[in-house]
């Protein structure tokens, strides 16, 4: 039985530059086509729409986007503003969505008259009761936010 004896002249490693740039790339270009837009969106069922325009949001913008969810649950960027449960029995039990709001408010484009000028996206889930949008909705027209400008999303019906 021959058994070869290495030469540590003539052995030669293996140079792992090259493979530590390909993953680095890998991971530059995986940060890159993610899509970060959708972070703000939580996961409802929309209400079917009999007719809308498509929501085709410039991805430079950063427009506020309020979620209630089935349970009445009022969620901005992952944090929850207002639970019915909760915040009910409260003095004031929608502060923190006037506290946001007047935050959002504060930093959007304002028109001549000084109101503001962009939109204020509410999702709503399907099976929500209205009520819990309205309270969007009051919350917007209080003083110090006044955002009149509100858009209610709805899903596009399935073509057939």
């Amino acid at each position: 039985m021959n058994l070869a004896k290495h030469d540590p002249e003539t052995d030669m490693e293996m140079d792992m530059t090259p493979m530590i740039d390909v993953v680095f790339l890998l991971i530059i270009f995986f940060m890159i086509i993610t899509d970060l837009t959708q972070q703000d969106l939580e996961d409802l069922e929309l209400p079917v729409a009999l007719s809308a325009v498509e929501d085709k949001p410039d991805p430079d913008e950063k427009r506020p986007i309020f979620n209630i969810n089935h349970q009445g649950i009022i969620i901005v960027r992952k944090e929850v503003l207002y639970t019915p449960e909760t915040h009910e029995g409260k003095a004031n039990p929608m502060e923190d969505v006037q506290r946001k709001l007047a935050i959002i408010a504060k930093n959007m484009d304002k028109a001549a008259d000084g109101l503001p000028n962009e939109h204020l996206m509410v999702r709503g889930d399907r099976s929500v009761l209205f009520r819990h949008v309205q309270k969007v909705m009051q919350e917007c027209a209080q003083k110090g936010i006044q955002i009149w400008k509100i858009q209610l999303a709805a899903s596009m019906p399935n073509p057939e």
